[in-house]
């Protein structure tokens, strides 16, 4: 092999690399967001705005209690839930597949539910914000990547974890344990801004989006266009 190729094989391998570390700092830094507002919606309100398995569970045991109200009160988190990802996508395409329109927008409907009072529809803006982020990350240099669930990362893990432990070497599944640790540690801050600033802590969750955003347009934009949805 030529020295020129080489070179330019190294030269790629050290590119990949910071791509995938500038990545899953991103992941991180998205997952700390998604933790922090969904621990303020359910110190606040008593309802999950990012984890949908556990108002999937809470939709069925109130389904199961005969309880009409919030069977319609949670279906309607899962609508928006549901709807907010297929606004994420349709807004990263509208952007170019860029990340600081879409978190800009996401910071903006988190602003705007600190300011209402308390009560279902600014929850709704929050769970809506929370479906959009999953269109900022789908993936690290081909690995999946969850945002505001973790019940898949942790089971990525520990199925690496169990084809490590047989002797199998793969790489990849150290990392799941990012967004894992991101959303508890944002959990950790989401929770103690609820106790001192109820639903206004989610302007918090908007501002470090909002800072976020900006951070994030220096990506390059190749990476970018890897990180989003395809």
């Amino acid at each position: 092999m030529l020295p020129e190729t080489i070179t330019l094989n190294d030269a790629a391998k050290r590119m990949a690399k910071m791509r995938g570390r500038v990545g899953l700092c991103f992941v991180a830094s998205l997952s700390i967001i998604a933790g922090m507002t969904d621990a303020i919606g359910f110190m606040v309100a008593g309802d999950f705005v990012s984890f949908m398995s556990g108002n999937t569970t809470r939709l069925a045991v109130a389904a199961g209690s005969g309880n009409g109200a919030l069977v319609v009160h949670i279906g309607m988190l899962i609508a928006a839930f549901v709807f907010g990802n297929a606004v994420g996508v349709i807004a990263a395409r509208m952007s170019r597949r860029r990340a600081w329109p879409l978190l800009m927008a996401i910071g903006g409907l988190l602003c705007l539910c600190g300011l209402m009072d308390v009560g279902a529809f600014p929850f709704l803006l929050a769970v809506l914000a929370m479906g959009m982020i999953n269109a900022v990350v789908e993936e690290v240099n081909g690995l999946p990547i969850g945002l505001t669930y973790v019940t898949g990362a942790l089971s990525r893990f520990g199925r690496g974890l169990g084809r490590w432990i047989i002797g199998e070497r793969r790489n990849g599944w150290r990392v799941q344990l990012i967004p894992w640790g991101g959303m508890l540690l944002g959990a950790i801050l989401g929770g103690v801004l609820a106790q001192s600033l109820g639903i206004k802590a989610m302007l918090v969750s908007g501002a470090t989006t909002f800072l976020l955003a900006m951070l994030s347009a220096a990506i390059p934009r190749s990476w970018q266009l890897s990180f989003m949805p395809k």
